[in-house]
């Protein structure tokens, strides 16, 4: 087997325990953004398990690669990843959405490890990324900061500012990453507020565009090593194009499914499924 295979496959075992993880928190409340968590695993599994420079062991350390969880209600997501990335124990996960939790329904960075920043005032991250990527490059530090945001943070007017911002700064240590699923609490995201051509917009922000299937491991894969490769003083920015509820076809299927409620015998019907299609080595 190759090294890419081997690396492909690791990344597949990888996303495979996100979906579990957060199938199991969200059986612990019985509700929650797991439509998001299951769409976004595959490109959290190229973020963690591939794409950033972190040290489990020291959430601090000042070398490390900030990734900023714009899209607060996708915690259920992001812990997942950093329960695979070593960062918070597993024993944690039965505590989700519960009183003195570390791991609350929406990313707050005063609780968790791992949480950058406290998301989920849509179209706040990408700001917040821009002034990150602008001070570690006055401390001559070479970290990147990653900024995860929905595609319903496109409508927000500060997100378009700091796009300008980041390409008149030449922030090319700044990549920002769209989960596009075209649903947001008000319907689907393209007929809310319209935001294609996308790429051809970012493009002439000033920005690199990377667009890609997000959930196709080796199509993400190959989308953030394009970005973090890239040799020129501009922000890069990846589309990912992604499923809600991927992984469990009875929550694919859903027109709704942006905050999940089921009956409580669905949850382990979901695991269910997902154990059956357990990736080798996961």
């Amino acid at each position: 087997m190759s090294t890419q295979q081997d690396k492909l496959s690791a990344l597949a075992a990888c996303a495979w325990r996100i979906r579990r993880y957060a199938l199991r928190m969200g059986e612990v409340q019985g509700q929650g953004y797991v439509g998001q968590a299951l769409g976004y695993a595959d490109v959290l599994a190229v973020a963690y398990g591939h794409a950033l420079n972190q040290r489990p062991q020291e959430p601090e350390w000042e070398g490390r690669d900030r990734f900023l969880l714009s899209h607060g209600h996708y915690a259920i997501a992001h812990y997942a990843a950093l329960l695979e990335a070593g960062i918070l124990p597993e024993s944690e996960l039965e505590t989700y959405g519960s009183d003195d939790s570390r791991l609350p329904m929406s990313g707050m960075a005063t609780y968790t490890p791992g949480m950058e920043i406290s998301g989920g005032s849509l179209g706040q991250g990408l700001p917040i990324g821009v002034g990150i990527a602008l001070g570690l490059r006055y401390q001559n530090n070479p970290a990147f900061v990653y900024n995860s945001m929905s595609d319903g943070e496109l409508d927000e007017g500060s997100t378009w500012e700091a796009a300008l911002s980041a390409a008149h700064h030449g922030l090319g240590n700044l990549i920002c990453i769209v989960d596009i699923n075209n649903q947001q609490a008000d319907g689907p995201s393209t007929k809310v507020l319209g935001f294609e051509p996308l790429a051809d917009k970012w493009a002439s922000f000033g920005w690199h565009v990377e667009r890609c299937d997000g959930n196709d491991l080796p199509a993400v894969l190959k989308a953030f090593d394009s970005a973090r490769e890239l040799e020129e003083d501009k922000p890069r920015i990846i589309l990912c194009d992604t499923l809600m509820g991927k992984g469990v076809p009875f929550l694919e299927a859903r027109e709704k499914n942006h905050f999940i409620r089921v009956d409580p015998p669905e949850w382990q019907q979901a695991l269910a499924i997902l154990e059956a299609n357990r990736p080798e080595g996961a």
